[in-house]
């Protein structure tokens, strides 16, 4: 069962970010499955899954992201806060600077019916495909309620090295 707050589910992820000639990247999946298959622009998020009872959000975070990708990104966690997405789920993050190659994915996979209505349980992973985006490439990429932690990455950096 899922950590609610005020009857909301709450998830818990990380974004992944490296620095390329003085510009930010960060790493965002492409979620596994049919659904999404033909999505790209607006469909990419950072890697996050339910908080299970009695796990803190950000244990939740370091094991989704392994889960979801393979990799168990070591270095500091900064916290980007959390934000109610569209549907109405609660998001916290964390950014962590790791540089990793998305060739080594290795997602965990889910079963549905597929195609619907024929009785078939099939295989998906949870994630296809990461990748590394400029901040500007990724306000296209991401979910639309995920942007905000773009922003305050970038605002978070801003003060570190202002400091």
């Amino acid at each position: 069962m899922p950590v609610r707050t005020s009857s909301k589910i709450q998830s818990a992820g990380l974004l992944l970010f490296r620095r390329r000639d003085k510009h930010v990247q960060v790493l965002l999946g492409h979620p596994g499955g049919p659904f999404w298959s033909r999505k790209d622009q607006g469909a990419w998020t950072i890697p996050k899954g339910l908080i299970a009872p009695g796990e803190s959000p950000r244990s939740t975070a370091q094991r989704e992201f392994a889960e979801e990708t393979g990799h168990c990104p070591a270095g500091q966690a900064i916290p980007l806060g959390s934000a109610k997405q569209p549907g109405g789920k609660v998001v916290q993050v964390w950014a962590i600077q790791d540089d990793w190659d998305p060739a080594h994915l290795q997602s965990n996979t889910f079963e549905m019916e597929w195609p619907p209505r024929s009785g078939r349980r099939q295989s998906f992973p949870e994630i296809d495909r990461a990748s590394w985006f400029s901040v500007a490439e990724a306000r296209l990429k991401i979910l639309k309620g995920q942007a905000v932690f773009l922003d305050r990455l970038l605002a978070t950096l801003g003060r570190a090295e202002n400091s």
